[in-house]
């Protein structure tokens, strides 16, 4: 039984907000009130729908006093009963605790592990397979930073990925990627297995990090670029280093000016993850298991080519379904590893 207190609390403060919202001499923070307003709106439709069925299950049961009516009423209760358990759960979800950053835009970084070309190669596959779902799901995908190898794969690449819930989905793909296939450059059709490793980083805020710029040296330099007319002739590039970390970010796909934008932003996203984990290896050792958990040189997934096997090991999870998975199809995975996540919430709060 969710505390009827805790209910009518968020209800209240839903109509501190409406009724705020509705004051246009509180316009300078019409804001943040709207995020706030947007964010609890869901739970309280959530909550409502668990006190009218409360409300319902009452009526009901006062029915069967009634000889007349107590037939209809024994018929109905379970039905009720049973519609009210899965409403108790869906409130619990609702009132779980959580990650302000679940709805920021993201980072996303992938470099090829151990696996020499194919490594490369199969970083290309991941970042083609995000993209796909980023387009899914109506996200922006923007590319910040690419360096690709001779055969058409990725020794690095930075992604902007903005839009609804962007970190909130996509925080389980950070690990370690294992991919196990024929490479095309195999002639004796042997499997050979590699890896590349994903980083997702919420994309901090100015109000975040607040960085010195005595702490910082900004070098420009000249971009490299595919040869020929291509070859970039200025010095657009821009590399930044941040002295007490030693972090090094280099933008050079864009203008000077854009490239120093760009440096800036994933540096201090990379700060703010740096901050994030710091606070998180303060949790205990328990929660620092959990899903989600963003452990970067965790083994997260392998992805079988020969048999069409996708394997998620933090919740053993098999699809053979890997060739839409590589398609963008990748809802099945993140809402599994969502469940997990949520269900582990809420065993840590007793609920």
């Amino acid at each position: 039984m969710i505390a009827a207190d805790k209910i009518e609390q968020i209800i209240d403060r839903f109509r501190f907000l409406e009724a705020k919202m509705s004051d246009a001499a509180h316009g300078g923070d019409i804001a943040s009130l709207g995020r706030e307003y947007a964010e609890l709106r869901p739970v309280v439709d959530t909550v409502t729908a668990y006190k009218d069925l409360l409300a319902q299950i009452a009526d009901t049961q006062a029915l069967l006093k009634d000889p007349e009516m107590r037939a209809l009423a024994e018929e109905e209760l379970p039905e009720l009963k049973a519609a009210l358990a899965a409403s108790e759960h869906a409130v619990q979800l609702a009132l779980l605790p959580k990650d302000a950053a679940d709805a920021r835009p993201a980072l996303l970084e992938i470099r090829p592990g151990t696996g020499g070309d194919e490594a490369s190669l199969f970083a290309g596959d991941l970042l083609r397979m995000y993209q796909r779902y980023a387009e899914n799901m109506g996200w922006r995908f923007e590319i910040l930073e690419q360096s690709q190898t001779e055969l058409g794969g990725i020794k690095e690449v930075v992604a902007r990925v903005a839009g609804e819930g962007v970190f909130a989905r996509l925080k389980y793909e950070s690990g370690v990627h294992r991919v196990q296939r024929v490479p095309e450059t195999e002639s004796g059709g042997r499997i050979h297995t590699s890896a590349a490793t994903v980083a997702v980083l919420p994309e901090a805020q100015d109000v975040d990090i607040q960085i010195n710029p005595g702490d910082l040296r900004i070098d420009t330099m000249r971009a490299s670029g595919s040869g020929g007319q291509h070859v970039n002739t200025t010095d657009s590039a821009v590399r930044i280093l941040h002295i007490p970390t030693g972090l090094i970010v280099v933008s050079a796909e864009k203008s000077q000016h854009r490239n120093r934008e760009i440096a800036m932003q994933v540096l201090k996203t990379r700060l703010f993850d740096l901050e994030r984990q710091r606070i998180d290896g303060e949790r205990s050792a328990d929660r620092k298991a959990q899903v989600g958990s963003g452990d970067r040189s965790e083994r997260i997934r392998t992805y079988n080519f020969p048999q069409g096997r996708l394997t998620d090991h933090r919740i053993n999870l098999t699809l053979y379904s890997l060739g839409q998975v590589m398609a963008g199809d990748l809802d099945t995975i993140i809402d599994a590893l969502q469940s997990e996540a949520q269900a582990a919430l809420l065993a840590e709060m007793g609920a």
